[in-house]
C-alpha cells in the first residue's frame, strides 16, 4: 500500500513506525537507482505524489532477500533504541570487504522528554515542537534529495557487494547484543578507494527521533552533481582510512561529516555488529 504519513504523531510507537519507514525507502532507492538488485527485487509504492521502489525478498535474487533480514535486525536495535548509525558500505573486491568504494550513512537519536527536541544543530533549533507537517515535508526532501543525487551519480562498477556495519550507544547497549543477521563487528578502519566525497543529504527530525543520511563516493563519480550539495573535505590521498570513533560518530569536528582519520581512541569499548 502507499507508505502513508500519520496525521499526528503523538506516541513514540508512531514516530518509530515512521522511521523504519523512511529507513527502507531510502535504503531501497539507493539500492534500486545504483542498480544493485535487479527490478524484480522491488515493489512499487508511492510516499505521498513520490513513486518510490521498495526492496523485498525476492526468491531469484538471494542478494535482495539477505538485506531484507539486515533491515528486520536494524528495526530490532532501533526499537531497543540501542542504534546509534548504519554504515553501508559498497566494495567492489568482495575477497577485500574493507575496501570500499562508496558509502551511506544513517544516524539516529532518540528523545526522552516526549515532543521536546534539544538538538544543537546548525539551525539552532531549540526545544521547539516538531509538527506533523514539518516531519513529512522533510521526509519528502530526503526522499527527492536521494533520488537527484543516485540518478546524477556515475555508475558502479559491476559484481559490487554489501557490508553493514550497526553502532551503538554503547552506555545502554548490553555489551553482548546482536541484532539478528548480524555477528561481533571490528572497528577497524575501512579503506576508501578513491578519493573521497563527502555530502550531508539531509536529515528528518520527529518529536521523538531524528534520522540523518549522509554519503561519501569517489569524486569522479560526481561531476554531473550540483557542487551547492557537495560538502568540502576532499583530500588528495590515493588510500584513505575511514575512521569511526568509540561513540560510533566519524571524528570531524566541524560539521560531523564521515572523515578520514588514522586515529581511534579507545576502540576496545566499541560494540560494533556487521554482516557481508
Amino acid at each position: 500500500s502507499a507508505v502513508v504519513f500519520p496525521n499526528k504523531i503523538s506516541t513514540e510507537q508512531q514516530s518509530l513506525m515512521l522511521v523504519k519507514r523512511l529507513l527502507a525507502v531510502a535504503v531501497s532507492c539507493i539500492t534500486y537507482l545504483r542498480g544493485i538488485f535487479p527490478e524484480s527485487a522491488y515493489g512499487t509504492r508511492y510516499m505521498d505524489d513520490v513513486c518510490v521502489k521498495i526492496l523485498r525478498e525476492d526468491k531469484n535474487c538471494p542478494g535482495s532477500t539477505q538485506l531484507v533480514k539486515w533491515m528486520l535486525g536494524c528495526y530490532d536495535a532501533l526499537q531497543k533504541k540501542y542504534l546509534r548509525m548504519i554504515v553501508l558500505a559498497v566494495c567492489s573486491h568482495p575477497e577485500d570487504p574493507q575496501t570500499i568504494t562508496e558509502c551511506y550513512h544513517f544516524k539516529f537519536k532518540y528523545t526522552h522528554n516526549g515532543p521536546l527536541l534539544d538538538f544543537s544543530s546548525k539551525n539552532n533549533r531549540k526545544d521547539s515542537t516538531i509538527t506533523c507537517a514539518d516531519t513529512k515535508k522533510a521526509s519528502i526532501l530526503l526522499i527527492r534529495k536521494i533520488y537527484v543525487l543516485m540518478q546524477n551519480l556515475s555508475p558502479l562498477p559491476n559484481d559490487v557487494c554489501l557490508t553493514m556495519k550497526l553502532f551503538y550507544y554503547d552506555e545502554v547497549t548490553p555489551s553482548d547484543y546482536q541484532p539478528p543477521g548480524f555477528k561481533e563487528g571490528e572497528c577497524e578502519g575501512m579503506i576508501f578507494e578513491g578519493e573521497p566525497m563527502y555530502l550531508n543529504v539531509g536529515e528528518v527530525p520527529t518529536p521523538f527521533h531524528m534520522l540523518k543520511v549522509k554519503v561519501t563516493t569517489e569524486k569522479q563519480r560526481m561531476e554531473n552533481v550540483d557542487k551547492s550539495i557537495l560538502k568540502s573535505g576532499e583530500t588528495n590521498v590515493p588510500l584513505q582510512m575511514l575512521r569511526v570513533d568509540r561513540d560510533g560518530e566519524e571524528n570531524q569536528d566541524m560539521n560531523e561529516d564521515p572523515v578520514l582519520d588514522n586515529k581511534v581512541e579507545d576502540r576496545n569499548n566499541v560494540n560494533i555488529s556487521e554482516a557481508q
